[in-house]
């Protein structure tokens, strides 16, 4: 194991340590917590270790400097909740007229339901699910009271409105928390089509009757999706944290269980869950009832396939030193990167759209040298 290696484990099992057993966090030494502090902020889960520590009432009992850093985390991860209630308060608000119940996912449905992965969970936009004849209204509504679409190319309009399973981000034009309309949650073009038909009946409401989030298992379910079949999984910790969460809270449940298996088998996506409950458990020591395990082994891949992201999965999720990145890991992500666009969409239309983004640099700047009027200040 050379040194890098080395560093980056010790890293990561400082890291997963702290996540695994909070209360340990009290008999770390000054330079364990300046590493801590560092992967903590880039895995996104400091304001989950702020807020476990804050709620133990261990910041007393490490370093100053550390639980100044971590104070100022509670403080702005508490702000970024009143600002995410306050955002789903002018949600309801402006569409209500619509008549159309939002469907909460991720960050937002965790926060309303009261969920444990809502612990120190820095959303950085509202996700919302609603049916696909909605769209129109929903969207132009909202442009009318104030949001208004992110600058994308004509390309990245064609690529939302045609491929995707969302709509081009909107973001007030004051708050500036973007809202990414969904009609269901995964692409047109990807491999796995779960019906959101499904979905939308068995959502839940809240406390508001204009809101609601996804049953129980859709919950766990569409959480496996975003992360092993939407996402590249560079840094992407915190949502196997999230998964980890949500099986422990609703696992309580033994009725759970079977009805997760069922729901994956109805929505077609027992490979994702497969993955889920396999890196949870390797990972975060998540306890998995021995029947579910044998049960959701029949979506196993093959073997290369499973000896491949056994390989690679850890790598993305998981951070290296910040000092010492590893060559290794970049190749894993890049791999996860591909495989991610390779499941989004049939190989023809991925070649097109790797080419046009890997020219579009090149065609920017032509742009911008043939534009007229530059000023002097600009040519310089």
């Amino acid at each position: 194991m050379n040194n890098a290696t080395h560093l980056s484990k010790t890293a990561q099992e400082l890291l997963l340590r702290a996540v695994r057993s909070p209360d340990i966090m009290a008999s770390f030494s000054e330079r364990e917590w300046d590493l801590l502090l560092r992967v903590g902020r880039r895995t996104r889960l400091l304001a989950r270790l702020a807020i476990m520590l804050h709620e133990s009432g261990d910041v007393a009992r490490i370093p100053t400097r550390a639980a100044a850093i971590l104070e100022g985390v509670h403080v702005y991860a508490n702000k970024r909740e009143q600002m995410m209630r306050w955002e789903l308060n002018r949600l309801c608000w402006a569409l209500r007229e619509t008549h159309t119940p939002l469907i909460l996912l991720k960050g937002a449905a965790y926060l309303m339901a009261e969920l444990p992965p809502a612990l120190g969970r820095i959303a950085a936009d509202v996700d919302i699910l609603i049916p696909e004849n909605k769209l129109d209204i929903v969207e132009e509504t909202l442009k009318q009271k104030g949001w208004k679409a992110t600058k994308l190319s004509p390309y990245d309009q064609r690529y939302y409105r045609t491929w995707m399973h969302e709509l081009p981000p909107l973001r007030h034009i004051e708050r500036e928390i973007e809202v990414d309309i969904h009609h269901t949650i995964l692409p047109r073009t990807s491999r796995l089509q779960p019906n959101a038909e499904l979905l939308l009946q068995d959502a839940r409401i809240t406390d508001d009757p204009m809101l609601a989030t996804l049953s129980r298992t859709d919950i766990v379910l569409h959480s496996a999706v975003h992360l092993f079949y939407d996402s590249d999984m560079a840094n992407q910790l915190r949502d196997l944290v999230d998964l980890d969460d949500l099986l422990k809270h609703f696992g309580e449940d033994p009725t759970f269980w079977p009805q997760l298996l069922s729901r994956s088998e109805r929505l077609g996506v027992g490979r994702p869950l497969f993955y889920t409950l396999r890196y949870t458990q390797r990972i975060l020591g998540t306890k998995v009832p021995e029947a579910v395990a044998l049960e959701i082994n029949a979506t196993t891949p093959n073997p290369f396939a499973l000896f491949l992201m056994d390989w690679l999965v850890p790598r993305g999720l998981l951070p290296d030193h910040p000092d010492f990145p590893r060559v290794s890991t970049g190749l894993a992500r890049w791999l996860l990167y591909l495989r991610s666009h390779w499941l989004r969409m049939p190989p023809l239309l991925l070649a097109r759209h790797l080419s046009y983004k890997a020219v579009l640099p090149l065609i920017e700047w032509l742009r911008s040298r043939k534009r007229p009027g530059r000023a002097a200040s600009e040519r310089v």
